[in-house]
């Protein structure tokens, strides 16, 4: 019989196993990411708990520490999460229970796959807001629109936080909240009224992003091909 596949991960000395489905998980418990305890060794406090549920290790993080969390998680080379898959967020019907702003991580390197967490109560004095990690993963900038747009949540720092599927003169809410109406809290010809009144072109218009300037924000050796009549995309 050959010898079981191995592969050789990016940055290691040695050949790791082969992915493997994992079978038979717990709904609960299990052995945790082992970023879980190296960041309780970095944060101490910040961390506020750890749970593995069916298989994936969810990390509760202390709000003020979260841009530091996803730095070190992003930069340490022990951890190299160099992959931001989603930004989102959960709120339960239970109104004492806090809503969640979650991030999902993935580190390439080392095959793994941590969901990181902040609680934001719904007192009605916690400001509905958390740091932007759009300057660790620039992929985070239509993914923090849509949780701001969906949700109310501010992300500070964002260079660009406005609205992306609702027009911005939406006056609403927010339509992934658990308080927002099934039908929306207007009527339908007041939305269709609002739909029809908005002016997409206030903020995306040609006159912000011109052809001419698309052309010189491509690599050189693509304006090099296209300069000679070069056919693309075909």
């Amino acid at each position: 019989m050959s010898a079981p596949f191995s592969v050789v991960l990016p940055g290691s000395a040695a050949p790791g196993p082969a992915p493997a489905t994992p079978r038979h998980l717990p709904n609960r418990g299990g052995p945790a990411n082992p970023s879980a305890d190296a960041l309780r060794a970095r944060f101490e406090g910040g961390i506020t708990r750890v749970e593995v549920i069916w298989g994936e290790t969810n990390v509760y993080v202390d709000r003020a520490l979260l841009f530091d969390v996803v730095q070190w998680l992003h930069d340490d080379a022990s951890q190299r999460y160099d992959y931001l898959s989603d930004v989102t967020a959960v709120e339960y019907r239970d109104p004492e229970q806090p809503l969640e702003v979650v991030w999902h991580l993935r580190s390439l390197p080392y095959r793994r796959f941590l969901r990181v967490k902040v609680e934001l109560p719904k007192d009605g004095t916690t400001l509905l807001e958390v740091p932007s990690v759009w300057s660790v993963y620039k992929g985070a900038d239509w993914l923090e629109r849509e949780c701001y747009d969906m949700f109310g949540i501010r992300f500070v720092g964002h260079p660009d936080l406005r609205r992306i599927l609702m027009w911005e003169q939406y006056h609403e809410g927010y339509p992934l909240r658990k308080d927002f109406p099934l039908r929306g809290r207007f009527g339908r010809a007041e939305q269709l009224r609002q739909a029809l009144a908005a002016n997409p072109e206030a903020r995306y218009s040609m006159e912000e992003l011109t052809v001419a300037q698309a052309f010189e924000d491509l690599p050189e050796a693509m304006r090099a091909r296209l300069q000679t009549g070069e056919r693309t995309g075909e």
